[in-house]
């Protein structure tokens, strides 16, 4: 069964917590690599029940990125549907657990000492090959489950079907936790079944049978699975007819999609948060929305300007992992450009510096791919595009008039070979080099981001000109 009420939960809870004090450190952090379950939600509760530290690794993550994750944040066990799989990233050791879920410990004690108080770390999806971890105490996660309750409990939502992986900081903590704050049933199956594959993949008609068939009241969605939804039903469809709330955030949502959405009747509000911020800091809820904004912020947020635009956040200061904290005003600088209107909505208006958002709420520094194609021998130069898209593509530079389709392809598959899906490279074009003379780079050679976009803004368009389907 997929459905998670009360009473089934503490008494997974209770079993995993045997298992967990089992351990030779059973106060060590723990790991776990798995697909949404009750199980995984358990393995969750369990660990802050008893004060350990839970380290979720998404599984769209390469192993290389999983092992960053293990080594940084001294995990001693690892919950996974493989023990194989456990064995081969360090983890021999088998404690019975009687779950769907194998708990494997390695053989030698962990060392890294963790931030006074801390209960999860979350890793971002990796604006580069290192995911920076975020280390957040228990109080914070529930605080922001408990103002997205209070906030959403004249709904009276009682079945929320999770569509988002759990190790996502969004699902976790504004999906599930505020569905059992709110006794209401959270329903989890395997993602496959909900119709999301991988970091990008996603089959909208499968998701859409989920909702039917689970009578979902509500669903947090990523902008392109919003828009595959919106491109795969009617006015007034049937299948989702039982949505009460759908909350969509991740990355930015264009007016025109919210409001064909709402056209064809899916009840979506737009919302904004961060991973240092546990989650979400503002969200426009029934009755109190803006169209253009992501809504006012939750109750105990604060939020305001700084000078040159940036928005910051207090109350809930950034701790990464291997950072002491900084001393002084919690004000956490989130790196996005906005403003606060009259009534208190927030607008995002871009970001600070060159991070990529996909549509699918992946960040990556475009940096990371530009430099492992720079790096095949092909390409002298390549600039990597994909804001608010469900894929990347890149503006290539060949490194010789010699060096054709071909070639270039053969170099983006290489480079692809070795990175995650989400920051994988789908499509490309040859443009001419950027240079100081035509004032596409600077002086040391750098690309001059924003007038490469300006300049190529028809190549860049015809990068992502594709039919639904192949996305």
């Amino acid at each position: 069964m997929h459905d998670l009420d009360r009473a089934g939960l503490a008494r997974r809870i209770e079993r995993v917590g045997t298992a967990l004090l089992a351990r030779r450190q059973p106060r060590a952090p723990v790991a776990i690599l798995a697909d949404n379950s009750p199980e995984w939600l358990a393995i969750d509760l369990a660990a802050q029940a008893l004060d350990i530290c839970l380290v979720p690794l998404p599984l769209f993550f390469t192993p290389a990125q999983w092992m960053h994750v293990i080594v940084g944040s001294g995990v001693q066990a690892i919950f996974c549907a493989d023990p194989e799989q456990a064995a081969r990233l360090g983890f021999g050791g088998v404690i019975d657990c009687a779950g769907p879920l194998a708990l494997c410990e390695a053989p030698r004690a962990g060392s890294i000492v963790l931030p006074e108080g801390t209960r999860k770390i979350t890793f971002t999806s990796g604006t580069t090959s290192a995911p920076k971890g975020v280390c957040l105490g228990s109080s914070q996660q529930w605080e922001v489950a408990q103002a997205l309750h209070e906030a959403l409990a004249p709904l009276g939502i009682e079945r929320h079907l999770s569509l988002l992986p759990f190790a996502v900081l969004l699902e976790n903590i504004a999906g599930a936790y505020t569905a059992l704050l709110s006794g209401a049933t959270v329903i989890c199956p395997p993602l496959a079944e909900t119709g999301v594959r991988g970091a990008s993949d996603f089959d909208p008609g499968t998701c859409l049978a989920a909702i039917a068939r689970y009578r979902a009241e509500s669903i947090i969605l990523v902008p392109q699975m919003l828009q595959a939804l919106v491109a795969a039903t009617v006015p007034h469809d049937p299948r989702i007819a039982s949505l009460r709330f759908v909350a969509v955030g991740g990355a930015r949502v264009s007016a025109r999609l919210l409001a064909s959405a709402r056209e064809r009747g899916f009840p979506v509000y737009e919302g904004y948060g961060l991973s240092e911020c546990a989650s979400v800091v503002a969200l426009n809820l029934p009755g109190a929305e803006r169209a253009g904004s992501v809504g006012r912020p939750l109750a105990q947020r604060q939020v305001r300007i700084a000078a040159d635009g940036e928005i910051l956040v207090a109350g809930q200061a950034a701790r990464y992992l291997g950072q002491a904290p900084e001393a002084g005003p919690a004000w956490l600088a989130t790196g996005d450009l906005g403003h606060l209107d009259r009534d208190g909505f927030l607008h995002v208006e871009g970001r600070k510096k060159d991070v990529l958002i996909t549509a699918y709420g992946r960040n990556v520094s475009p940096e990371w791919p530009e430099a492992a194609l720079a790096g095949t021998g092909a390409l002298a130069q390549a600039l990597v595009v994909g804001e608010a898209q469900p894929y990347l593509a890149a503006l290539v530079v060949p490194s010789a008039p010699g060096v054709g389709p071909d070639r270039i392809q053969q170099a983006v598959d290489a480079v692809n070979a070795d990175l995650p899906d989400y920051a994988r490279v789908r499509r490309w074009i040859a443009v001419p080099p950027f240079t100081t003379a035509n004032g596409l780079a600077t002086a040391n050679g750098r690309p001059r981001r924003a007038a490469i976009l300006d300049h190529h803004a028809s190549d860049i368009a015809s990068l992502f000109d594709l039919p639904e389907s192949i996305t």
